[in-house]
């Protein structure tokens, strides 16, 4: 069961997100778009840590644990589960080169906003409500595991001319 707060920031998330196309180009374009930041905030150094993977401490160790509490704090198991995900993203950023970084930001970006231009005909709901912009992994996690349920759409019949 979702906490209150949760429930209407996915009914407002979804509000925003009703074409089915759109949803999809999600799908895809998130966990890139999720891959492409995390990678590239781990670019950053911050300080030398021998203790840590890499030797350094980066930016993306510190917005992890920051995003990763606001989730846990959204809900516990979908937080658990972005939470783990977006760390992987750290290894797995250092596995590609910086080129396929850059063309995963493109790609993700380009395909998330022609699910919104193309399909949608609205802007990105991060855009008005930076929320949201946390709100998607966990919201598309909760599609997945079946914790948050897309009420289907009420079907208006087709007025016939007179």
């Amino acid at each position: 069961m979702l906490k209150p707060q949760t429930q209407a920031l996915f009914d407002e998330y979804i509000s925003a997100h009703q074409h089915p196309t759109n949803r999809l180009t999600h799908k895809v374009a998130i966990p890139l778009i999720v891959l492409h930041i995390v990678a590239m905030l781990d670019w950053v150094r911050l300080a030398s840590v021998p203790a840590l993977p890499g030797g350094s401490l980066t930016l993306a160790y510190g917005v992890w644990v920051l995003a990763s509490i606001w989730f846990l704090r959204a809900d516990f198991k979908l937080g658990l589960i972005v939470s783990i995900a977006a760390a992987l993203c750290i290894p797995l950023g250092r596995m590609l080169p910086r080129e396929a970084i850059v063309g995963i930001a493109l790609f993700g970006w380009l395909v998330q906003l022609a699910g919104h231009a193309v399909w949608e005909k609205k802007s990105p709901s991060f855009l008005t409500n930076l929320v949201h912009a946390l709100v998607g992994p966990l919201f598309f996690v909760a599609l997945l595991t079946g914790d948050y349920k897309i009420a289907p759409q009420a079907q208006t019949a087709p007025q016939t001319a007179q």
